[in-house]
C-alpha cells in the first residue's frame, strides 16, 4: 500500500503495487498463466500430445511423442533441460529458484514493486486482499512490495510449494492456520512490523496506515467494535498522530476482553490511556444517537468530543 502503504502514504493503495491498480500487470500475464486461483475461474490446460499408433519397419512400435505446456508464466524453461531432482519432502528449489528468477528486479537479488505485481497477477490475487497479507506472512517479508531469495525461497519451503499453482492450492490452508488463536496473534503482531518504514526507522505506525491494516488484518474475524474505533481515529486526527507497537499489540486483547457495548471495559486495567478517551468518545457518542432513537439509552459518562484532554499521542515512540 502507497509505495506499499507505508512508502508513498496512501493506505488504500496495495500491498504489492505503488498504484493500488487491480489490473496491475498487462493482461497478456493472464493469459500466460497456465492455472488461476483467485476467483476459482481455473483455464483448463490442453494436452498437446501426439500418440505414434503405428510399427516400424522392424515391426517394434513407434514411442509415443508429447509437448508439454510450461506452467511458470514469465519463467523460459529450456525443453532439453532435466527436471531437476526433489527433495525428500517432494519439493524442487531448482524450481523455486527458476519461479524466484522468473519476477526478481534486474538490479537487485529481491522481488520488488513491478515483479510482486506480476506475481499477484499470476496468482489471481488482489494485491490489496488479505490473501497477500498471508503470504508475505508466511514468508516473513520484512518490507512491503519486496521479497527477498531468501525469504521466497525460505517461505516456499515452508508452505511445501515450488510452482504458482502449489502456492494457490496452499490458499485454503494457510486461510484456516490463520483463524487459529495463536496463529492469529503471530500474523497480527507481524502485520505492524510488515506496515512500518524500516529504511526510515519508523517505530509507530501512523495513523492512515495503521487504519488501512487494522481493516485488513482483521479481513476473517472482524471485532464487533473495530468499525466504531476507526471512527474514533478519524474523527480525531490531533490527538492520534501515530500508533505505537504497545497500542496495536493491546488492541486484540482490548476486542476480546471489552464486549460490543463495552460493558466490560474497566479504567482500573493497564489499558494505554487512548483506550479510555476511546471509550468516553463512545459512550458520549451513543448517548446523543441514543436520544435521536439510534442506540438505546445505557449508561453514559460525560467527555468532551474528540477526547481532546485524555488522549495520548504516539508520534514520538
Amino acid at each position: 500500500m502507497g509505495q506499499c502503504v507505508t512508502k508513498c502514504k496512501n493506505p488504500t493503495s496495495s500491498l504489492g503495487s505503488k498504484s493500488g491498480d487491480k489490473e496491475g500487470g498487462s493482461k497478456a500475464h493472464h493469459k500466460k498463466s497456465s492455472s488461476s486461483c483467485g476467483g476459482g475461474h481455473k483455464e483448463e490446460t490442453s494436452a498437446l500430445c501426439s500418440k505414434g499408433s503405428g510399427e516400424l519397419s522392424n515391426g517394434t512400435k513407434a514411442p509415443d511423442v508429447s509437448l508439454e505446456t510450461a506452467v511458470v508464466p514469465s519463467v523460459t524453461r529450456d525443453p532439453h533441460r532435466e527436471e531437476p531432482a526433489a527433495d525428500r519432502d517432494g519439493l524442487s528449489l531448482a524450481r523455486i529458484e527458476q519461479l524466484f528468477c522468473g519476477y526478481k528486479d534486474q538490479q537487485d537479488d529481491a522481488i520488488l514493486e513491478e515483479g510482486m505485481e506480476r506475481f499477484c497477477n499470476d496468482l489471481r490475487v488482489d494485491p490489496a486482499e488479505f490473501r497477500v497479507l498471508v503470504i508475505a506472512w508466511k514468508f516473513q517479508a520484512a518490507t512491503m512490495c519486496k521479497f527477498t531469495r531468501k525469504e521466497f525461497v525460505d517461505g516456499c519451503k515452508a508452505i511445501q510449494a515450488d510452482s504458482l499453482e502449489g502456492i494457490c492450492s496452499r490458499f485454503p490452508c494457510m486461510l484456516l492456520e490463520a483463524r487459529g488463536e495463536e496463529s492469529f496473534k503471530d500474523l497480527y503482531r507481524f502485520t505492524f512490523q510488515f506496515g512500518l518504514d524500516a529504511e526510515d526507522g519508523q517505530r509507530s505506525l501512523q495513523r492512515d496506515i495503521a487504519i488501512a491494516l487494522w481493516r485488513l488484518v482483521f479481513t476473517q474475524d472482524t471485532p464487533s467494535i473495530l468499525e466504531r474505533w476507526l471512527d474514533f481515529l478519524v474523527e480525531n486526527p490531533s490527538g492520534v498522530r501515530g500508533i505505537s507497537r504497545d497500542t496495536w499489540n493491546m488492541f486484540l486483547n482490548f476486542t476480546q476482553a471489552v464486549g460490543s457495548d463495552l460493558s466490560n471495559y474497566s479504567e482500573d486495567e493497564a489499558w494505554p490511556s487512548l483506550f479510555d478517551t476511546f471509550v468516553e468518545w463512545e459512550t458520549e457518542s451513543r448517548r446523543r444517537e441514543g436520544q435521536q432513537g439510534g442506540w438505546g439509552g445505557g449508561e453514559t459518562k460525560s467527555s468532551t468530543e474528540g477526547g481532546g484532554g485524555g488522549s495520548q499521542t504516539w508520534g514520538g515512540h
